[in-house]
């Protein structure tokens, strides 16, 4: 069951360029304890939201509230709010295991215990002393799951967590999404993996061209079916140019 307590907020946010609108002006309320799916084809705008979000880019219009603090209020009391796993890292390969996850426990003030057990939860615990240049794709981006659960933040936002993952790491991502909605942590993804929506979202944000084109509890989309709602919002939107 959704909360009513609204933990993040979209006001009027939106991103421009000399030559593009990415992000049209955009609002959204997401509760706490809620899982939240941005899904919408190539160049939707997608990881452009979440990184406006973070406050990774600057917006060109509004702004974001996260437990009723703006980026500008306070830096530090902003991010720490946030667990964040990016589409595409590239981690320094000569690195270990160890080396990596400890750098992130040090900067987030987190123990070995700590770091040690979520190691074991996205199975990396016997690959401590492992190089990450020999890790698959997959393995780094399980690696980068581990260093964005280690502070245990209000709100863990994950852009395409599932790209490289097995269907067996991926049923594991569905569980530590919905371990953190059970301890009362907002999640926040984006994917192209409508099973994945179908199995563990609360509610759906459908993007195209940077706008939104559908959004609501992910009820409303069960009955047509979430892949022919996504199909024709899509082409509804792409033929409306």
């Amino acid at each position: 069951m959704i909360k009513n307590d609204v933990i993040l907020q979209i006001n009027q946010l939106s991103k421009k360029t000399n030559k593009s609108t990415l992000i049209e002006p955009l609002n959204y309320n997401v509760s706490r304890g809620q899982i939240l799916a941005i899904c919408g084809g190539n160049g939707a705008g997608k990881s452009t939201l979440i990184k406006l979000i973070i406050g990774l880019i600057k917006a060109t219009s509004g702004d974001v509230i996260v437990s009723g603090l703006k980026k500008s209020d306070n830096k530090r009391k902003y991010l720490e709010q946030f667990g964040y796993m990016p589409d595409d890292f590239i981690f320094p390969g000569s690195m270990t295991t160890r080396e990596l996850i400890e750098f992130y426990a040090r900067i987030k003030n987190v123990n070995k215990q700590k770091y040690e057990d979520i190691l074991d939860e996205v199975g990396l615990l016997d690959k401590l002393n492992e190089k990450v240049g020999n890790f698959s794709k997959g393995m780094k981006q399980r690696l980068l799951l581990a260093q964005t659960l280690l502070s245990d933040p209000n709100i863990l936002i994950l852009d395409e967590p599932t790209n490289g993952l097995d269907p067996y790491w991926i049923n594991q991502l569905c569980h530590i999404m919905l371990t953190a909605k059970k301890n009362d942590q907002t999640v926040i993804f984006s994917t192209h993996d409508l099973h994945v929506v179908e199995k563990i979202a609360d509610e759906v944000l459908f993007l195209g061209s940077g706008q939104v084109i559908g959004s609501g509890p992910i009820q409303h989309y069960l009955d047509e079916g979430l892949y022919e709602t996504f199909q024709k919002l899509y082409f509804d939107e792409l033929y409306s140019k």
